[in-house]
């Protein structure tokens, strides 16, 4: 495909046409992939990166499958999807400066969402016709765009080295549900980087503004099997063991935990699903739930009181139960000294500094930033206004394109402002 990495627009269009959930990303790996091969960046990814079958969260063989035959058929060579299948999408590109200096580290996040993309005439991907081509699929939070940022940065970065230390770009997969970091973190990939930056477009900051985020949630994400015994809900009761009563307990004493007063906290439940019929005690319910808190004490024990709600609805209606944490990230706070390192470049770009932005939300990008500090170095998450159109994970979501490049520039003047 004959895309310029330097061309924001034309590589964010191609990625919201073509979105992909979590670890499933062969096709947005794989033209990540081949414009990195035109450049000076040394490239790892693929199976032997990453190990991954203990990992939380991985989609099953059925979707796995699925993706390779989706990726196929839209012309991905065979190279390469033997390279990133079974939900080995994460990419690592490294490049050296002529000069000693910092190693900076770059996350860009790739994955879309479960989302249907609007259809109507003033949403600009449909009018313009990049909307997504997969039903049910969606790149409705700004990924698209972070990847178009990213590899601008590459190409312009491989064209001039005249640069101190060294880069280190970060490909992300299945930050959505927060499982794609932990892999990358464990296998030492920010053992070593001296700054971390986390881009994301969005989240109702003034266009052309570059703030840090605050309130970034830590957050576990839960799947609950709780299997019992069907039988004849008139004939023989007292023999069944009712799945969906044991839910429907865990279901509302999740949502009966109490606040804080030391922090902020969520709690949802997003999925609750039996098969049955009116006459038939369900003997298997599953549950998909999270919790969010704004501090690390309040984060263990929310999840300490949910894991004992599963556990005591399960026992209160004799049925079995098993959970499954499917994601995980940590409360974080941006570093504010090297944010207003940052923003001194703003105003060279377009851009105004906007200063601390509350997200009420989670990232697991905080995974890498906690590694990153914890052995001395500096992290900070930035949020890039890029316009206000419909709001994030919505079948409306847009954003600016012209923010793109300028975006890939700001960090590119920061990347070359560093000294030793």
């Amino acid at each position: 495909m004959n895309i310029d990495p330097k061309d924001t627009g034309a590589v964010r269009r191609q990625l919201h046409a073509h979105p992909e959930t979590a670890f499933l990303e062969i096709q947005t790996a794989s033209l990540i992939w081949d414009l990195l091969g035109g450049l000076a960046w040394h490239r790892q990814a693929g199976q032997e990166l990453l190990e991954l079958s203990d990992y939380e969260g991985m989609p099953d063989t059925c979707h796995l499958t699925n993706a390779v035959e989706e990726a196929r058929f839209h012309g991905v060579s065979d190279e390469n999807i033997a390279r990133f299948r079974d939900g080995a999408t994460t990419i690592i590109a490294d490049l050296e400066g002529i000069r000693p200096g910092p190693r900076v580290g770059l996350r860009f996040d790739m994955d879309a969402l479960p989302v249907e993309e609007s259809t109507e005439a003033g949403h600009i991907p449909n009018a313009c016709e990049f909307r997504s081509v997969h039903p049910g699929r969606m790149h409705a939070c700004g990924h698209d765009g972070h990847v178009a940022i990213g590899l601008r940065l590459a190409a312009q970065l491989s064209e001039n080295r005249d640069f101190a230390g060294s880069v280190r770009l970060i490909f992300q997969p299945a930050e959505e549900g927060v499982r794609g970091a932990k892999p990358i973190v464990d296998a030492g990939f920010c053992d070593d980087v001296d700054i971390l930056l986390a881009v994301h477009l969005g989240f109702g900051a003034p266009k052309n503004t570059v703030g840090y985020a605050t309130d970034l949630f830590g957050t576990s994400k839960f799947e609950t099997r709780f299997e019992g015994h069907s039988v004849h809900a008139s004939n023989s009761p007292e023999t069944g063991r009712n799945a969906l009563l044991a839910a429907a307990h865990a279901l509302f004493a999740l949502h009966s935990l109490p606040r804080f007063s030391h922090a902020q906290t969520r709690v949802n439940v997003g999925y609750l699903r039996c098969e049955g019929a009116s006459n038939v005690i369900p003997g298997l319910a599953v549950m998909r739930s999270e919790i969010r808190a704004s501090t690390s004490a309040a984060h263990q024990d929310l999840e300490e009181r949910a894991l004992r709600i599963f556990e005591s609805a399960a026992a209160i209606n004799s049925v079995q139960c098993v959970t499954s944490r499917t994601g995980y990230a940590v409360a974080s706070d941006s570093s504010i000294e090297l944010y207003e390192t940052l923003v001194t470049e703003c105003a060279d770009h377009g851009f105004t500094a906007f200063g601390p932005h509350a997200m009420y939300a989670s990232d697991d990008a905080t995974l890498m930033m906690e590694r990153v500090t914890e052995r001395g170095g500096n992290a900070c998450y930035l949020v890039v206004g890029s316009g206000d159109f419909g709001p994030h994970h919505s079948s409306l979501f847009d954003l600016d394109e012209e923010v793109l490049p300028r975006a890939s520039d700001l960090l590119e003047s920061f990347i070359r402002s560093q000294r030793q």
